[in-house]
């Protein structure tokens, strides 16, 4: 059942990050972009760890691609921030 589970929010991340590149190729705004590679960074992540079967994934390598998902998430929303100050 566990592996169901990690099934199902694994293609959860895939069609947010499919949602969000709907919007990116209407838009062409880069947070979008962003939004979508993340959600597919953490859609590999988590199909990953249910590949692996890790007991504790927080010690593993794989956090490494969760932690690069939200820190390109962090920084599209700075750089929108700091484009739109601009202005």
């Amino acid at each position: 059942m566990q592996h169901f589970i990690w099934g199902l929010i694994t293609m959860g991340y895939l069609l947010a990050g499919l949602f969000f590149l709907r919007f990116w190729s209407r838009t062409r705004d880069l947070l979008f972009g962003a939004f979508a590679v993340a959600f597919w960074l953490l859609a590999l992540n988590q199909g990953l760890v249910a590949v692996a079967d890790l007991p504790r994934e927080e010690v593993s390598w794989l956090y490494l691609l969760r932690l690069l998902a939200f820190m390109i998430i962090i920084a599209a929303v700075v750089e929108k921030n700091a484009r739109r100050r601009s202005r």
